[in-house]
């Protein structure tokens, strides 16, 4: 379990201003993890991953916006690490953003930086309603599931471990039952 439901434990909270308090944008209550949405920034494991699947459900608390779990994260600690993103804008959850000088195949061709769009039409709940978002990383290869569809498959990718984030990128979200289940080995 990646989140334990009471508190940050196994996290590291970034945003790079250093006159915001971070525990004011990020908070636990009830078993959800709260985000503000502004400023920019995020949350990370304290811990580098490879070859899982991650899961974790969200939901819009207001006004549907921005943000995204970003995985094989590479440090420094930044606001537009090296790392995929599986984005979580509202009506595009399944695009990939290629970000910090990463790289991933999709579609078979190999994608420098910049937005992959999703295959599959938006299948996210109305705001207020719990989603779930399953990320399966295995090796290069990276395919995002909403609400059980896969929307993305991405190969090659440059970057095939590294931490998992949540971003704060928009407007206020909610993230519950976030857990990893490791990928057996071949």
């Amino acid at each position: 379990m990646l989140f334990n439901g009471k508190d940050f434990a196994g996290w590291v909270k970034f945003i790079p201003n250093k006159n915001v308090d971070v525990d004011k944008v990020w908070t636990v209550k009830d078993g959800v993890i709260h985000c503000l949405g502004r400023p920019n920034g995020y949350v990370r494991t304290e811990k580098s991953y490879a070859n899982y699947k991650l899961h974790f459900e969200w939901r819009w608390a207001a006004n549907p916006t921005n943000s995204g779990c970003l995985v094989n994260m590479q440090l420094p600690d930044r606001v537009w690490p090296k790392c995929i993103e599986c984005q979580l804008m509202h009506r595009n959850a399944g695009d990939f953003w290629i970000l910090g000088g990463s790289s991933i195949k999709v579609d078979g061709q190999l994608k420098r930086g910049g937005r992959a769009a999703k295959k599959q039409p938006c299948n996210e709940k109305p705001p207020g309603e719990w989603n779930q978002y399953d990320i399966i990383v295995d090796g290069g290869t990276v395919k995002p599931f909403i609400n059980g569809v896969q929307q993305n498959e991405g190969t090659e990718a440059s970057v095939t471990s590294g931490y998992i984030l949540l971003q704060s990128e928009g407007s206020p979200i909610e993230f519950r039952n976030i857990y990893l289940e490791p990928l057996e080995k071949k």
